[in-house]
């Protein structure tokens, strides 16, 4: 059955013309769709309304330094009309630093690390005059001042679980007998 298949198959195609010219068709031709330009207005945005009323406009600052140094270290402080004062200094120090790899193990090696002091001086709207301190290192952030709220001190002695005196049951001794082959 297969081989009639296939032989009138290459019958069929001896039968057919050698050259098979292809139909043309003209190419479609159809109108430029025209839209029409659009026109937008300007926006209408309202001018900025600048407050040029400053009720600190008439602070300026008195002095000002700010110095930096070949070694990382550095220092600056201003001072203002209302006698705001801030300065600051800062040093590079070598800081035992610690890293961890991806299995947990820790790596001890000394990094640079910085190290700030400072203190801010300044008066409240109300008349109160402030004074912070602070100081910046290994063990963190360190402000001080009198308005600061200091966290309350707790004198009292850990309680203690109680201890019972007495003897804990234990199981006679039974002399041992043999009572079948064992192993």
């Amino acid at each position: 059955m297969k081989l009639f298949v296939i032989a009138a198959f290459l019958a069929v195609a001896a039968a057919a013309p050698s050259s098979y010219k292809a139909p043309s068709y003209p190419a479609p031709s159809y109108p430029a769709p025209k839209y029409p330009t659009p026109s937008y207005p300007a926006p209408a945005y309202p001018a900025p309304a600048y407050n040029k009323d400053n009720k600190y406009a008439d602070i300026t600052i008195t002095s000002q330094s700010d110095e930096r140094n070949l070694d990382g270290s550095s220092q600056w402080s201003y001072a203002q009309s209302d006698y705001t004062t801030r300065e600051e200094s800062q040093v590079q120090k070598k800081m035992q630093g610690v890293a961890y790899d991806s299995y947990g193990k820790a790596t001890y090696e000394d990094v640079m690390g910085n190290t700030n002091k400072g203190s801010s001086y300044w008066v409240s709207p109300e008349g109160q005059k402030f004074t912070l301190t602070w100081v910046a290192d290994e063990g963190g952030f360190q402000p001080k001042g009198d308005h600061l709220p200091v966290a309350p001190v707790h004198e009292y002695e850990l309680p203690v679980a109680p201890v019972h005196e007495y003897e804990l049951p234990v199981a006679p001794a039974v002399p041992y007998s043999r009572t079948g082959l064992g192993y």
